[in-house]
């Protein structure tokens, strides 16, 4: 039903701006809640921001408050990720997951998984 695709990777400076893209070509995704998690070399998955079905609630982790925004376009199928103010420790390779229930435990968010975009930021 949803097949998940991250974009938008890349290099940045700290201090600037990067925006990912989370898109489904099953065009499904609007059933769905969307979270973004980020993994580095030797860890598992961290929660970075989710958004409900409609779009009219959001969550982020509190290290990336105020400098990124997570949002979508239903009728686009798709979830962005802005991303401003970058620090180094954004560093990490980003996903995107749809799961059907936006209250979902964070440890068990996720049905489905996009591949991931990297995300590096020097200082």
């Amino acid at each position: 039903q949803v097949q998940l695709v991250e974009s938008g990777g890349g290099l940045a400076q700290a201090g600037g701006s990067l925006t990912l893209s989370c898109a489904d070509s099953g065009r499904t995704l609007a059933a769905y809640a969307v979270g973004w998690f980020r993994r580095t070399p030797g860890s598992d998955h961290e929660f970075v921001a989710v958004i409900n079905q409609s779009g009219n609630e959001t969550t982020y982790v509190d290290s990336t408050k105020g400098r990124f925004t997570i949002s979508r376009d239903n009728a686009e199928n798709t979830v962005t990720l802005q991303m401003n103010n970058l620090k180094p420790e954004d560093t990490a390779t980003y996903f995107c997951a749809a799961d059907p229930m936006y209250g979902s435990p964070w440890y068990g968010f996720g049905r489905y998984w996009g591949q991931g975009t990297q995300v590096t930021v020097s200082s």
